[in-house]
Formats: C-alpha cells, sequence, structure tokens
C-alpha cells in the first residue's frame, strides 16, 4: 500500500499532524464529525445512490471505483457504504439487497462469498464514555471474511470479527466472536 506508506513516513518524520482520515486508516482514534470525512462519506453516498438509483452493469462502477479492489462482482441495489476505500471484494463476491458496509477500518471479503439481504458489517466502534461519543470520537477495527463464506440475510458482523473460509453465518446473527473456518454460527 504505497498511499498508506506515505502517510506513515510522512507522519513518522513530523513533517505535520495525521488528518483525521490518516488517523482512521491507521487504527488510531479519530473524529468522525471531521469535515475531511464527512465529505469523503458524501461522496460515497452519492457514488451508492446513483447505483441504487439506476442499477445497471453500466452503473455498477459508480460504486466499484469506490473499493480497494473488487473482480466480477454483483451488488444488488440498496448498497451503502462509508467510504468504499477500504473495502477489498475478491472474485465473484454477491452482495444482495441493502448491505451496508462501514469501512473506517479494511473489510477484507474472500473469494465466492454470498452475503445475504440486509446484512450489514460494521468496522467502526464508539467510545463507552457518552462524552467522548458526543464529541465525535471513533475508532475502528477491521472484519476478515474468508473465502466461501454465506453471511446469511439480516446478519450483523462487529468490528474486529475474522471468519474463516467455507463459514455459514446465520440469518439475523450477530456475530461477536471469530468464526472458524467451516463453522455454522447461529449467533
Amino acid at each position: 500500500m504505497p498511499a498508506l506508506q506515505a502517510i506513515q513516513d510522512k507522519t513518522s518524520s513530523g513533517l505535520g499532524a495525521m488528518t483525521e482520515f490518516e488517523k482512521m486508516i491507521n487504527g488510531e482514534h479519530y473524529n468522525s464529525l471531521d469535515l475531511d470525512l464527512r465529505l469523503k462519506r458524501e461522496a460515497a453516498r452519492l457514488a451508492c445512490a446513483k447505483y441504487n438509483a439506476h442499477p445497471s452493469k453500466g452503473n455498477l462502477k459508480h460504486i466499484t471505483r469506490l473499493f480497494a479492489q473488487s473482480e466480477q462482482v454483483i451488488i444488488e441495489p440498496g448498497f451503502q457504504c462509508d467510504y468504499g476505500s477500504q473495502i477489498y471484494l475478491g472474485k465473484g463476491v454477491y452482495i444482495n439487497f441493502q448491505c451496508v458496509l462501514l469501512d473506517s477500518a479494511p473489510i477484507h471479503i474472500g473469494d465466492h462469498v454470498l452475503i445475504g439481504p440486509a446484512a450489514h458489517l460494521y468496522t467502526v466502534d464508539h467510545p463507552r464514555d457518552a462524552a467522548a461519543r458526543a464529541a465525535g470520537e471513533c475508532f475502528a477495527r477491521p472484519i476478515h471474511i474468508g473465502s466461501r463464506v454465506w453471511i446469511g440475510g439480516g446478519a450483523k458482523v462487529l468490528p474486529g470479527i475474522n471468519i474463516g473460509d467455507d463459514a455459514i453465518i446465520a440469518a439475523n446473527a450477530v456475530v461477536t466472536r471469530n468464526v472458524a473456518q467451516g463453522e455454522r454460527y447461529f449467533g
């Protein structure tokens, strides 16, 4: 990731304080109310809205160009993401209707993964202290989903979760712990 390395080189050399975006992608606490982050989320929402208003293979480019990686994916309408820039989709990923990927940290999804309708993947978390939450403080932890995983409709995957290859996540499950390869998780 050359861009990330350039950010790390810049900040470690003392050339300037990190922006909230740089803090976010480096896994540090950041302020989600920052203007630059709000503008980046707005740009992603507009790209999603263009696709969702007129879903077609041609309009899919509005959201896939946000992604860090995608190859031969199918995304049904209703898709939403925070930034898109931290979403890595393997080959043959299918994302059903009304899915939400909050990508304040990387979301890695392996090959041939099926994600059911209204499934949500959350990398962002908030402090337990109410004052810090009200001030916009956030932190994020990556999600890793292996290959050939099936995530049932309405499932919620929480920050920092790893799901192994060939696992099945039940519909409406809330995934609060890592899921082993081949495991069936009911929540």
